[in-house]
């Protein structure tokens, strides 16, 4: 029998739900989807009523609405343009601004972006701003369809200032540990829906690619199974709802899909060249788990492939995303992407024409900031014009709304102002620093000095990152930017006052730069803190992504005195290290968020054992980039033109040692379809209790389609104390080992070869065969 997808499987059992409920309404004399409207036992309309399935109550919906109401769902409109003067300041909501939006132009859905935080930015000022935009959208709305209010809560709900932060999502990926990814989201998701915020554009799952490219620090791996991994579990605890005390659930996002971190020159949107074998075997697979996971929406890649812009190709929103992969949902455009393909890329000679394009292909929402009215009315003149089908309308319309229902805002689409702050302030924590410490990856312990003692009598804290909120939490932190130095801070502990914490009765020392050196004349060691500016999307792009000549001077200089300096790096991405990698001692804390000082110290003075191994590989310079350890073999023969990496992906030291066995598979022989489990006995063969990840890959012999020499298939975290062995078990399917065949055009769609293979645990294999 022919494998479906869970999304498509789920979307034949909402049809049968439809006949089902159809024959009931009509055994019951209620109207059916396809006839006439009515209303309940109680005279409310049917789509009023709880107890209706969504996609009867949508169906009942879409027949009482005009086409302007139905528009007006298909747009997204920046809160700015609801308060101060109308034209983002900010500002409390104006009664005259809201008409203009929610009721002249009918428009369903509001965001945050970045900085687009309330006056009072606390979890009751955002509950007030939500609930106040909902009130009145329903009191000014003949239909009382409520407003859907989206964010960016990309670690955690980061627009919020008194919530917690977590790791960017590159440590997350450090973590190699879905169960915590989940943790994360559930916290997210319940601090987000807290303050009537039910979207969160998120998880990233774009691969990781270049260094060079400004949202690196929002990728979760290089592989896609790794990040997609992540981001299924990260989607499954976005949307989880345990109905205590919530009034709805919340939409994750799988976005930018796809193709979005391959810019052609490293820079933000510039356009990708991605040949489709490479588009569908490397970039699409890592956003499969979130779809099978049931992700709610996606979001259209805002920048080009291959010569089209991503939200204007129906192959990729489409083929790829809803007929090949199961998608279900609602796909919203980015950042005013429709008005893009007039003005930035000229694929459209006028804005009706651009967003005729995108709707055709795909996307149901525009994430239009600033003209809902412009927006509205040129959709429906499109409409007139025949440039989009009725059907097309109503097919969106009825995404978003089921959408709606599912998320139980028809239902109870208000939070309670007095209870956000009690659920939100504090929330996650010690969630938060488990991630940070899970997050952490020894680099380098040459000379076994890590972990410190905290019987030391002194101790200098000196970097750039020391002691600077900003570059320990990244952009997308209250403000698009990052946190304004000049503004209110998250609850943060930096890792100077996570030292002194540790070290209650030691002396430690922030020095300068200038006085580095010579407060290190008496200390026992120096830890040095390293870092870059914080920064989202182009702003943040890095020509030469390197540590700074200052850096390496501060390190270089500090080495010098004789004592042990530990160098920490707290970066958004891999940097080329120049002199300071040779540094003895070197970790790498990525942008670890509010606990990120507790979980350094705690790492520093082995309270943690570190067990964070690099999800993305480490170039030893510039010229490295693109660099990933999946990279197709050739005749290649030149200095460093194959796989030479400072640090190979899946490297981290800890503080004890492991060793594992031969693996063994559980068939010999496999079909393409079938599945197969890796067994492998882990022990810690050190003093110290630890825990390590087990990564499982697939080595291909022969395939006329070049493919990496390894793939990775699946992985386990393992906890062992000293001495202890465990056996572990890793599953994975076939299908995983699919790539595209054909010759360059790669006309075919994806398949398993037959024939030989070695699943590859460390140097060991056991091989096995495909038929």
């Amino acid at each position: 029998m022919a494998r479906i997808r869970p999304g498509i499987r789920a979307a034949l059992a909402m049809t049968a739900v439809i006949a089902l409920t159809t024959a009931l309404a009509q055994s019951s004399g209620q109207a059916s989807p396809s006839g006439p409207t009515g209303s309940d036992d109680h005279g409310r309309p049917i789509y009023l009523n709880p107890a209706v399935p969504a996609q009867y109550r949508v169906n009942d919906l879409l027949r009482r609405m005009t086409l302007a109401e139905k528009v007006g769902q298909m747009a997204q409109i920046r809160v700015g343009k609801l308060r101060g003067d109308c034209n983002n300041a900010n500002g409390p909501l104006v009664a005259s601004c809201e008409q203009q939006v929610l009721v002249d132009a009918h428009v369903g859905s509001i965001l945050s972006g970045g900085g687009d935080y309330p006056v009072d930015n606390t979890a009751k000022g955002w509950a007030q701003i939500t609930n106040g935009i909902q009130h009145y959208a329903l009191d000014n709305n003949r239909l009382k369809i409520p407003v859907l209010y989206g964010a960016d809560g990309v670690h955690g709900d980061n627009n919020l200032v008194t919530a917690t932060m977590f790791p960017q999502q590159i440590g997350v990926g450090a973590t190699w540990d879905p169960a915590l990814a989940e943790k994360m989201g559930e916290s997210t998701s319940a601090t987000m829906r807290a303050t009537g915020v039910f979207w969160d554009f998120a998880p990233v799952s774009d691969i990781s690619r270049d260094t060079r490219w400004g949202r690196y620090y929002e990728t979760l791996s290089e592989d896609p199974l790794l990040a997609g991994s992540l981001a299924g579990s990260l989607v499954t605890g976005l949307q989880a709802y345990d109905g205590k005390g919530a009034t709805a659930k919340l939409a994750a996002t799988a976005k930018h899909f796809a193709g979005y971190s391959a810019p052609a020159n490293g820079h933000d949107r510039v356009p990708a060249q991605i040949p489709v074998r490479e588009l569908q075997d490397v970039f699409l697979p890592a956003f499969q788990p979130q779809i099978d996971a049931g992700v709610l929406t996606a979001m259209a890649n805002s920048g080009a492939v291959n010569g089209i812009p991503v939200h204007a190709s129906k192959f990729m929103l489409t083929t790829e995303l809803r007929q090949r992969m199961g998608f279900t949902g609602v796909t919203v455009s980015d950042w005013s992407d429709m008005a893009s393909l007039v003005t930035k890329y000229h694929a459209a000679p006028d804005y009706p024409t651009a967003i005729a394009m995108s709707v055709n292909a795909g996307v149901d929402m525009a994430m239009e900031p600033s003209d809902a009215a412009g927006y509205t009315k040129a959709l429906t003149d499109d409409v007139h014009n025949g440039l989009i089908s009725q059907h097309r309308i109503d097919e969106a319309v009825g995404r978003i709304l089921k959408l709606k229902f599912e998320l139980g805002l028809f239902d109870k689409p208000f939070v309670d102002e007095n209870a956000a702050d009690g659920i939100v302030n504090g929330a996650g924590a010690d969630l938060a620093r488990q991630a940070a410490t899970e997050s952490t990856v020894l680099l380098r312990n040459d000379n076994k000095t890590l972990p410190l003692s905290t019987g030391v009598h002194k101790i200098v804290v000196a970097g750039d990152s020391a002691d600077n909120p900003a570059q320990q939490f990244g952009g997308w932190t209250v403000n698009w930017q990052g946190v304004d130095p000049k503004g209110p801070v998250p609850p943060v502990v930096t890792p100077l006052q996570g030292i002194k914490e540790a070290l209650p009765n030691a002396t430690v020392v922030g020095a300068t730069d200038d006085t580095a050196v010579a407060q290190a004349a008496d200390a026992d060691a120096v830890v040095v803190v390293l870092g870059e500016k914080a920064g989202a999307e182009g702003t943040n792009d890095k020509e030469n992504p390197t540590l700074t000549a200052a850096q390496q001077s501060l390190v270089d200089s500090l080495k010098a005195t004789g004592k042990p300096v530990v160098v920490v790096l707290m970066t958004g991405r891999p940097l080329v290290l120049g002199s300071v990698a040779t540094a003895p001692t070197l970790l790498q804390s990525w942008l670890p968020g509010s606990e990120g000082g507790h979980a350094l110290a705690d790492v520093l003075f082995g309270k943690a054992n570190p067990s964070g191994k690099l999800p993305i590989s480490w170039p030893k310079t510039v010229g490295d980039l693109p660099m990933s350890y999946d990279q197709l073999p050739g005749t290649n023969s030149g200095a460093s033109s194959g796989y030479d990496p400072l640090f190979p992906f899946g490297f981290g030291l800890s503080y004890t040692t492991f060793a594992t066995s031969t693996p063994t598979v559980s068939a010999a022989t496999v079909r393409t379809d079938g599945k197969e489990t890796v067994s492998v006995t882990v022990t810690n063969s050190g003093t110290v209790a630890g825990s390590t990840v087990v990564p499982v890959y697939v080595h291909q012999a022969v395939s006329p389609v070049l493919v990496p020499d390894k793939r990775l298939v699946g992985y386990a975290r393992v906890d062992l104390k000293p001495g202890e062995s465990k056996t572990v078990q890793v599953k994975f399917n076939v299908s995983q080992l699919a790539i595209t065949p054909g010759d360059v055009d790669a006309a075919g769609r994806r398949e398993v070869e037959k024939g030989a293979y070695a699943v590859v645990v460390g140097t060991a294999q056991a091989p096995f065969t495909v038929r």
